[in-house]
Protein backbone atom coordinates (compact mmCIF):
# COMPACT_ATOMS: atom_id res chain seq x y z
CA UNK A 1 0.00 0.00 0.00
CA UNK A 2 1.12 3.10 -1.22
CA UNK A 3 1.93 5.49 1.81
CA UNK A 4 -0.06 9.07 1.61
CA UNK A 5 1.71 12.44 0.52
CA UNK A 6 3.27 14.18 4.00
CA UNK A 7 1.03 17.14 4.72
CA UNK A 8 2.44 20.84 5.17
CA UNK A 9 1.26 24.01 3.94
CA UNK A 10 4.56 24.28 1.36
CA UNK A 11 3.78 20.65 -0.05
CA UNK A 12 2.51 20.57 -3.83
CA UNK A 13 0.36 17.29 -3.76
CA UNK A 14 0.76 17.62 -7.74
CA UNK A 15 4.43 18.79 -7.66
CA UNK A 16 4.99 16.23 -5.56
CA UNK A 17 2.85 13.36 -8.23
CA UNK A 18 4.73 15.19 -10.92
CA UNK A 19 7.91 13.94 -9.50
CA UNK A 20 7.07 10.15 -8.35
CA UNK A 21 6.14 9.65 -12.02
CA UNK A 22 9.72 9.79 -12.97
CA UNK A 23 11.10 8.18 -9.73
CA UNK A 24 12.58 5.23 -11.56
CA UNK A 25 14.53 7.62 -14.07
CA UNK A 26 16.57 9.21 -11.58
CA UNK A 27 19.66 7.13 -12.16
CA UNK A 28 19.37 6.71 -15.66
CA UNK A 29 22.03 9.24 -17.46
CA UNK A 30 19.95 9.10 -20.67
CA UNK A 31 16.44 9.42 -19.01
CA UNK A 32 14.02 12.63 -17.45
CA UNK A 33 16.78 13.50 -15.13
CA UNK A 34 19.77 13.66 -17.33
CA UNK A 35 19.73 17.45 -17.27
CA UNK A 36 20.47 17.22 -13.53
CA UNK A 37 23.40 14.20 -14.40
CA UNK A 38 24.88 16.94 -16.47
CA UNK A 39 24.67 19.71 -13.73
CA UNK A 40 25.81 17.48 -10.67
CA UNK A 41 29.89 18.04 -10.92
CA UNK A 42 29.56 21.73 -11.11
CA UNK A 43 27.37 22.06 -8.06
CA UNK A 44 29.24 19.28 -5.98
CA UNK A 45 32.87 21.03 -6.21
CA UNK A 46 31.32 24.18 -5.20
CA UNK A 47 28.96 22.43 -2.09
CA UNK A 48 32.16 20.54 -1.02
CA UNK A 49 34.86 23.93 -1.90
CA UNK A 50 32.60 26.32 -0.03
CA UNK A 51 31.93 23.83 2.88
CA UNK A 52 35.80 22.61 3.29
CA UNK A 53 36.35 26.05 3.32
CA UNK A 54 34.00 26.57 5.99
CA UNK A 55 34.46 24.20 8.53
CA UNK A 56 38.42 24.07 7.47
CA UNK A 57 38.29 20.36 6.23
CA UNK A 58 40.48 18.64 3.59
CA UNK A 59 41.30 15.53 2.92
CA UNK A 60 39.28 12.40 0.93
CA UNK A 61 36.46 12.26 3.91
CA UNK A 62 37.03 15.78 5.23
CA UNK A 63 33.52 15.69 6.84
CA UNK A 64 33.67 13.02 8.94
CA UNK A 65 31.85 14.02 12.08
CA UNK A 66 29.45 16.54 10.12
CA UNK A 67 25.65 16.27 9.46
CA UNK A 68 23.76 17.25 6.25
CA UNK A 69 20.33 17.09 5.27
CA UNK A 70 19.36 16.92 1.61
CA UNK A 71 16.18 18.12 1.57
CA UNK A 72 13.67 17.49 -1.50
CA UNK A 73 16.45 14.84 -2.06
CA UNK A 74 14.67 12.72 -4.76
CA UNK A 75 16.23 10.03 -6.01
CA UNK A 76 19.50 10.51 -3.95
CA UNK A 77 21.72 11.94 -6.76
CA UNK A 78 23.66 14.72 -4.15
CA UNK A 79 22.87 12.30 -1.04
CA UNK A 80 25.01 9.57 -2.35
CA UNK A 81 28.21 11.60 -2.78
CA UNK A 82 27.91 13.63 -0.15
CA UNK A 83 28.16 10.22 2.55
CA UNK A 84 30.86 9.41 0.36
CA UNK A 85 32.58 12.78 1.60
CA UNK A 86 32.31 11.80 4.99
CA UNK A 87 28.98 13.52 5.89
CA UNK A 88 26.39 11.82 8.12
CA UNK A 89 23.45 12.47 5.29
CA UNK A 90 19.58 12.62 6.20
CA UNK A 91 17.89 12.56 3.17
CA UNK A 92 14.45 13.89 2.86
CA UNK A 93 11.70 13.70 0.16
CA UNK A 94 7.44 13.72 0.22
CA UNK A 95 7.34 11.21 -2.01
CA UNK A 96 7.59 7.74 -0.94
CA UNK A 97 8.26 6.64 -4.86
CA UNK A 98 11.78 9.26 -4.55
CA UNK A 99 12.67 7.85 -1.71
CA UNK A 100 12.29 4.46 -2.23
CA UNK A 101 14.29 4.57 -5.67
CA UNK A 102 16.69 6.52 -3.41
CA UNK A 103 16.71 3.98 -0.66
CA UNK A 104 17.31 1.14 -3.05
CA UNK A 105 20.16 2.52 -4.99
CA UNK A 106 22.18 3.24 -1.69
CA UNK A 107 21.56 -0.08 -0.58
CA UNK A 108 22.69 -1.25 -3.96
CA UNK A 109 25.70 0.82 -4.02
CA UNK A 110 27.00 -0.05 -0.19
CA UNK A 111 26.00 3.81 1.43
CA UNK A 112 24.33 4.61 4.30
CA UNK A 113 21.65 7.18 4.05
CA UNK A 114 19.12 7.91 6.62
CA UNK A 115 16.31 8.35 4.56
CA UNK A 116 12.83 9.55 5.23
CA UNK A 117 9.48 10.31 3.61
CA UNK A 118 8.83 13.68 5.39
CA UNK A 119 8.68 17.42 4.84
CA UNK A 120 10.77 19.97 6.24
CA UNK A 121 7.83 21.59 8.21
CA UNK A 122 7.79 17.89 10.18
CA UNK A 123 11.87 18.10 10.61
CA UNK A 124 11.27 21.15 12.16
CA UNK A 125 8.92 20.48 14.89
CA UNK A 126 10.98 17.09 15.64
CA UNK A 127 14.02 19.18 16.46
CA UNK A 128 17.17 17.77 14.54
CA UNK A 129 19.34 20.51 13.34
CA UNK A 130 22.14 19.77 10.58
CA UNK A 131 25.48 21.71 10.17
CA UNK A 132 25.03 21.65 6.17
CA UNK A 133 21.00 21.83 4.51
CA UNK A 134 20.98 21.40 0.66
CA UNK A 135 17.68 23.15 -1.24
CA UNK A 136 18.26 22.41 -4.34
CA UNK A 137 16.21 23.09 -7.10
CA UNK A 138 13.44 22.86 -4.36
CA UNK A 139 11.86 26.12 -3.78
CA UNK A 140 10.57 26.46 -7.28
CA UNK A 141 8.22 23.76 -6.81
CA UNK A 142 6.36 24.45 -3.02
CA UNK A 143 3.33 26.14 -2.60
CA UNK A 144 4.65 28.45 0.20
CA UNK A 145 8.03 29.60 0.08
CA UNK A 146 8.18 31.63 3.04
CA UNK A 147 6.75 29.16 5.61
CA UNK A 148 9.09 26.23 3.55
CA UNK A 149 12.43 28.67 4.13
CA UNK A 150 10.73 29.23 7.57
CA UNK A 151 11.20 25.57 8.48
CA UNK A 152 14.91 24.90 6.46
CA UNK A 153 15.91 27.82 8.39
CA UNK A 154 15.04 26.01 11.80
CA UNK A 155 16.59 23.30 10.85
CA UNK A 156 20.55 24.67 10.42
CA UNK A 157 22.99 24.52 13.31
CA UNK A 158 24.20 27.58 14.40
CA UNK A 159 27.14 28.13 12.73
CA UNK A 160 25.98 25.96 9.74
CA UNK A 161 25.10 26.48 5.96
CA UNK A 162 22.39 26.20 3.91
CA UNK A 163 22.49 26.07 -0.19
CA UNK A 164 19.50 26.78 -2.18
CA UNK A 165 19.86 26.21 -5.92
CA UNK A 166 16.78 27.95 -8.29
CA UNK A 167 15.81 29.13 -11.39
CA UNK A 168 15.78 33.45 -11.61
CA UNK A 169 12.54 34.93 -13.05
CA UNK A 170 13.76 36.37 -15.71
CA UNK A 171 12.44 36.35 -19.85
CA UNK A 172 16.17 34.46 -20.13
CA UNK A 173 14.87 32.08 -17.87
CA UNK A 174 11.59 31.57 -19.38
CA UNK A 175 13.03 30.83 -22.88
CA UNK A 176 16.14 28.92 -22.05
CA UNK A 177 14.82 26.53 -19.13
CA UNK A 178 11.44 26.50 -19.48
CA UNK A 179 10.64 26.77 -23.24
CA UNK A 180 14.26 25.70 -24.45
CA UNK A 181 14.52 23.32 -22.21
CA UNK A 182 11.09 21.20 -21.92
CA UNK A 183 9.93 21.78 -25.53
CA UNK A 184 12.71 22.39 -28.12
CA UNK A 185 15.62 20.42 -26.24
CA UNK A 186 12.89 18.17 -24.35
CA UNK A 187 15.72 17.73 -21.91
CA UNK A 188 12.43 17.24 -19.26
CA UNK A 189 8.90 16.59 -19.42
CA UNK A 190 6.94 19.71 -20.59
CA UNK A 191 5.28 21.22 -17.76
CA UNK A 192 7.98 20.17 -15.30
CA UNK A 193 8.48 24.18 -14.59
CA UNK A 194 6.16 26.77 -13.01
CA UNK A 195 7.62 29.69 -14.52
CA UNK A 196 5.46 31.40 -12.12
CA UNK A 197 7.55 29.70 -8.82
CA UNK A 198 11.03 31.17 -10.15
CA UNK A 199 12.27 33.25 -8.17
CA UNK A 200 14.61 36.41 -7.92
CA UNK A 201 17.40 36.60 -6.35
CA UNK A 202 16.59 39.19 -4.82
CA UNK A 203 13.21 37.92 -2.99
CA UNK A 204 14.86 34.79 -2.20
CA UNK A 205 17.98 36.84 -0.22
CA UNK A 206 15.42 38.59 1.91
CA UNK A 207 13.43 35.07 2.63
CA UNK A 208 16.59 33.84 3.94
CA UNK A 209 17.17 36.64 5.95
CA UNK A 210 13.54 36.28 7.43
CA UNK A 211 14.62 32.31 8.25
CA UNK A 212 16.92 33.73 10.47
CA UNK A 213 20.18 33.27 8.14
CA UNK A 214 22.68 35.38 6.83
CA UNK A 215 23.39 35.47 2.60
CA UNK A 216 27.00 34.91 2.44
CA UNK A 217 27.45 34.19 -1.21
CA UNK A 218 25.49 34.31 -4.56
CA UNK A 219 26.92 31.94 -7.73
CA UNK A 220 25.86 31.77 -11.03
CA UNK A 221 25.44 28.87 -13.04
CA UNK A 222 25.60 28.84 -17.13
CA UNK A 223 25.65 26.47 -19.85
CA UNK A 224 28.02 26.39 -22.25
CA UNK A 225 26.55 24.97 -25.59
CA UNK A 226 30.22 24.66 -27.38
CA UNK A 227 31.40 21.89 -24.26
CA UNK A 228 28.25 20.80 -23.70
CA UNK A 229 28.85 21.86 -19.84
CA UNK A 230 27.57 23.61 -17.25
CA UNK A 231 30.16 26.00 -15.46
CA UNK A 232 30.07 28.62 -12.21
CA UNK A 233 29.91 32.23 -13.74
CA UNK A 234 28.80 35.86 -12.73
CA UNK A 235 25.65 35.45 -14.73
CA UNK A 236 22.84 34.91 -12.36
CA UNK A 237 19.69 35.06 -15.27
CA UNK A 238 18.81 31.99 -15.31
CA UNK A 239 20.47 29.00 -12.73
CA UNK A 240 21.87 30.24 -9.42
CA UNK A 241 22.94 29.19 -5.93
CA UNK A 242 22.99 31.13 -2.47
CA UNK A 243 24.93 29.94 0.27
CA UNK A 244 23.10 31.15 3.11
CA UNK A 245 24.83 30.83 7.67
CA UNK A 246 23.36 31.07 10.07
CA UNK A 247 25.43 32.46 13.02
Amino acid sequence: MTSPTPSAPSIDPAEVEKFSRMAAEWWDPAGKFAPLHKFNPVRLQFIRETVAGHFGRTGLRPFEGLNLLDIGCGGGLLAEPMARLGFAVTGADASEKNIKTAMTHAAASGIGIDYRVTTAESLAESGPAFDVVLNMEVVEHVADLPGYLNACGRLVKPGGLMFVATLNKTLKSLALAKIGVEYVLRWLPPGTHDRNRFVEPARLTGLLKDAGLTVRKTQGVSFDPLSWSWHLSGDLDVNYMVVAGKL
